[in-house]
């Protein structure tokens, strides 16, 4: 099987293609990615000697680019979009643009042939803030952030394109990702990081917002999964079902660390700031077999771990343009902080 991989040089991009090369020796790979600042050619670079392996630079709001990426492709998997809920609140536009109107390109690129599948990357962030209980495939969605809208709106393109053309279409909602070569913005390796530097780490509100932490690994295993076995049409929600507010992350980060427990730092809330999510997993552990594997307390390890070992790739980033962002985000926010405790 050959397969376009949108987004290939991202954090669950990546990671996906390399389980997916070492795992399935009869698929072959070309990988499409603008090369945004969390996309980096690096996260590839084991791969570049496999001959199943392609990379190309591009944009999938790009129909040429992608038209010439497609070719001969059996099946997409796009996890090409913009992903912050941060940056989200302060560029809407580069959201809606990339991650329903690349969606678009793609689609109207993919039913000019018979092909086998198209896999479209959501998240659980689409049903809202969930207070109780745990969602399930069929409940309403209710997004609140830019992010949260612009990745309800591509899945819902994606499979009206099912209903409308007969496009095959399986769409995946995955709960928060972590592990390596996941770009320090997000929670996890922003703290690890931060906490390896001896530098603050910034936590929102009173750090009792809710998560269901999912290992990437076992998330792109459950991908893999779905590409060998889910009929088309289907919406899979992808959990591990272990929640943990920021606050007990934050604590396991500084155990795993050695950080000092000042280090923490109470800030203003980020505005729409859901409370919790969760998920009910028991139609993908039904109908595919799959389940999460990795303890959190293992995933965290691993991760910490990786970015111990990988000090180079995240320093080199948290000195460019990260460092401008970061002042941005959290400068204010730190000079009116209130330590832990």
């Amino acid at each position: 099987m050959r397969l376009l991989v949108t987004g290939g040089a991202g954090f669950i991009g990546s990671n996906f293609a390399r389980m997916a090369l070492k795992t399935m020796p009869d698929w072959e790979l070309t990988v499409l990615d603008k090369l945004t600042y969390a996309g980096r050619k690096e996260n590839l670079e084991d791969l570049d000697s496999d001959p199943r392996f392609k990379f190309i630079r591009g944009d999938i709001c790009d129909e040429k680019a992608v038209s010439e990426a497609m070719e001969g492709c059996d099946a997409v998997v796009n996890f090409a979009a913009e992903t912050h809920v941060d940056r989200s609140i302060d560029d809407s536009a580069s959201f809606v643009r990339t991650d329903v109107e690349g969606v678009r390109v793609l689609l109207e690129a993919f039913r000019k042939e018979e092909r086998q599948l198209f896999l479209q990357i959501s998240t659980d962030e689409v049903y809202g803030s969930v207070e109780k209980g745990n969602s399930v495939e069929t409940d309403q969605l209710a997004p609140r952030s830019p992010y949260a809208a612009s990745k309800a709106g591509g899945e819902l393109l994606a499979m009206s394109y099912w209903t409308t053309y007969g496009v095959p279409v399986t769409v995946t909602r995955a709960s928060n990702n972590y592990g390596p070569f996941q770009y320090p913005e997000k929670l996890i390796p922003l703290f690890i990081t931060n906490a390896m530097n001896g530098e603050p780490l910034p936590l929102y509100g009173d750090g009792l917002n809710r998560r269901d932490w999912l290992f990437v690994e076992d998330n792109c295993r459950a991908l893999i999964m779905i590409i060998e076995k889910s009929e088309p049409g289907r919406i899979y929600n992808i959990g591990a079902g272990q929640e943990h507010t920021n606050r007990e992350v934050t604590s396991s980060i500084l155990e795993i660390t050695g950080a000092d427990r000042n280090l923490v730092r109470y800030i203003e809330d980020r505005p729409g700031h859901d409370r919790r999510y969760a998920l009910n997993v028991s139609l993908i552990e039904n109908e595919i077999g799959w389940k999460a594997e990795t303890s959190f307390e293992e995933g965290l390890r691993k991760t910490a771990g990786w970015y111990r070992g990988n000090r180079t790739w995240w320093q080199k980033i948290k000195s460019g343009e990260f460092r401008e962002y970061y002042l941005s985000m959290y400068g204010d926010r730190l000079t009116n902080s209130r330590e832990s405790g």
